[in-house]
């Protein structure tokens, strides 16, 4: 893996900068366990029979961002989670994805909701999921546990890889 340049996570801010820069932590760190791989490593299944991929966390992870910051809090309405009859994630077959592509689209998904979360008034604004209410804070908390726990399977998957290991 290459040199940590994740962002430096805040000790003396407000809320809404401590939260967002523990998120802006994590999504370096994804990107961290994904850097310096080849497409083959990134679309590896390296744990038989998951489907679980480095190249598929990316972009579950954009559809994520994408569902709560663009659609819960911003209301877009823009098309949810792509799911298999089976009820599994399109986005982890990876056979034939682009890397490039997935890395763009998370990139962009993470940008776009950086901008939402800067521009609310304040972390008490509520997003809607149908009848669902969720405040702006509960999802940065809740984005930080998404990332931190798919963090953790990109740590074993990087390590089967190509025994990298690390935060």
């Amino acid at each position: 893996m290459t040199a940590d340049r994740r962002t430096e996570t805040p000790r003396t801010a407000d809320e809404r900068t401590t939260l967002a820069g523990f998120l802006d932590f994590q999504r370096d760190t994804l990107a961290m366990k994904c850097a310096g791989l080849t497409t083959e490593q990134l679309r590896a299944r390296a744990l038989e029979p998951s489907a679980l991929s480095l190249l598929g966390l990316v972009r579950y992870l954009a559809e994520v961002e994408r569902g709560w910051f663009r659609n819960v809090l911003d209301g877009e309405g823009l098309p949810g989670f792509r799911k298999h009859p089976d009820g599994s994630f399109v986005e982890f077959d990876v056979e034939d994805a682009d890397p490039d592509e997935a890395f763009a689209s998370w990139h962009r998904e993470c940008d776009r909701a950086r901008e939402l979360v800067a521009a609310a008034e304040s972390l008490d604004v509520l997003g809607h999921h149908g009848e669902e209410v969720f405040p702006l804070r509960w999802i940065l908390t809740h984005m930080i546990e998404e990332y931190a726990r798919h963090n953790g399977h990109a740590d074993l998957l990087r390590e089967h890889l190509d025994g990298s290991t690390g935060e």
